[in-house]
C-alpha cells in the first residue's frame, strides 16, 4: 500500500496525513488538510502556497502564480479575517469560510493529480485541473476566481451577518478579482482603447496583479469595521478610488455578465443589478457606488479606458 506522503508533497505541518491511503478520497483529504489549518493564519498561507508545489513538490511552471493568490490571502491575514473567532479581536466567519474553499479547492486538486479517488466536487476544481493541465494566466483566474465565487455563493447566509462596511467591501473585492481577471481574458472590456496593456497589467505572475489583488489601497487594514459605509468610502487611498469609480463601476454589468460565461456561473448575476453590486446588499443602496466628486484624473481615465461596443 502506498502511502499519502509518495503521492502527495506534505509539509511537515501536514504530516498527520501521511498515512492516508492511496485509497482515501481527494475531498476527504483536502478537507482535513483545511481544517487542521483552520485556526492558523499563517498555516492556511503555507497550505495555499504548497498547492503550487503540485503532488511531486516539483512544478515549475505552476510556481510563479503563486505569487498572485498569495497576495490575495495577505491582506485577509494582515486585517485579521483569518483569525480564530474566540480571538481577540476575533476572524470572520465569512472570510474564514470563502477562504477555506479556495483552500479546499487547490487542495482536492492536488489529491487528485496525485492518484486519489474521486470526481472533482465542483466546477472550480475541474477549472483547477484545466490550469494544471495549461498553466496560464486566463486559465489560473478561471480557476482562482471560481473558487472564490463559489464561495461567496456558498455562504451568502454568513456575510449578512457582517457590518454594512464589510459586506460594501465583499462587492469591491469581488468585483476587483473579476476585473483583474478581464485584463487578461477580455482586455478590450478592461481598459478599451488600452487594451494591449491589459494582459502584462493583470498576469498574475507579475507584481502589477497585486494591485488589484492585494486591496491594501481599497479595504482597510483592520476588523471589524465600525464607522458608516461613506465614512471608509472618503478615507479610500486616491489610486484605488479612481481603479474602483473610474474604471471598474462604469463597465460592472458587462464585467459581470462576461464573468458568468467565462466561469460557466450564471448565478454571478444574482449579485449585480443595472449596474450595482448587490451581494448581501440593497439595490436601492446603490448610490455608494456612485462617486460625486471624481477627480479630473478619474474623469480623464474614465474616458480613454470606455469600452467600445
Amino acid at each position: 500500500m502506498y502511502v499519502m506522503q509518495k503521492l502527495i508533497h506534505v509539509p511537515e505541518s501536514g504530516a498527520r496525513f501521511a498515512s492516508m491511503s492511496d485509497h482515501a478520497s481527494a475531498l476527504v483529504l483536502a478537507e482535513a488538510q483545511v481544517a487542521a489549518a483552520r485556526d492558523d493564519p499563517a498555516a492556511r498561507l503555507a497550505l495555499m502556497s504548497q498547492v503550487f508545489h503540485g503532488p511531486t513538490g516539483h512544478a515549475p511552471r505552476h510556481l510563479p502564480f503563486r505569487r498572485a493568490a498569495l497576495s490575495f490571502m495577505r491582506w485577509q491575514a494582515r486585517r485579521g479575517v483569518l483569525n480564530r473567532l474566540d480571538a481577540s479581536p476575533p476572524g470572520s466567519p465569512w472570510w474564514r469560510a470563502v477562504n477555506e474553499r479556495l483552500l479546499r479547492d487547490g487542495c482536492e486538486t492536488v489529491a487528485l493529480l496525485g492518484g486519489l479517488a474521486g470526481e472533482p466536487s465542483s466546477q472550480a476544481v475541474r477549472l483547477w485541473l484545466g490550469f494544471s493541465a495549461r498553466p496560464t494566466g486566463r486559465n489560473w483566474y478561471r480557476a482562482h476566481n471560481a473558487s472564490i465565487l463559489g464561495g461567496y455563493l456558498e455562504y451568502r447566509e454568513l456575510a449578512d451577518t457582517e457590518s454594512a462596511p464589510e459586506r460594501f467591501f465583499m462587492n469591491v473585492a469581488l468585483a476587483r478579482v473579476l476585473y483583474a481577471h478581464a485584463l487578461v481574458g477580455a482586455p478590450r472590456l478592461a481598459l478599451g482603447r488600452f487594451a494591449p496593456l491589459g494582459r502584462r497589467l493583470g498576469d498574475p505572475r507579475l507584481g502589477m496583479a497585486g494591485v488589484f489583488l492585494s486591496l491594501r489601497r481599497v479595504l482597510p487594514d483592520r476588523y471589524p469595521l465600525a464607522e458608516h459605509v461613506e465614512r471608509y468610502i472618503d478615507q479610500e487611498q486616491r489610486l484605488g478610488r479612481i481603479l474602483d469609480y473610474a474604471v471598474i463601476v462604469p463597465r460592472l454589468q458587462r464585467l459581470y455578465e462576461w464573468s458568468a460565461e467565462e466561469l460557466a456561473e450564471p448565478r454571478l448575476l444574482e449579485l449585480v443589478c443595472d449596474g450595482s453590486p448587490i451581494y448581501a446588499w440593497l439595490p436601492e443602496e446603490r448610490d455608494v457606488w456612485r462617486s460625486g466628486q471624481m477627480p479630473f484624473a478619474g474623469r480623464v481615465l474614465e474616458r480613454v479606458t470606455r469600452p467600445s461596443g
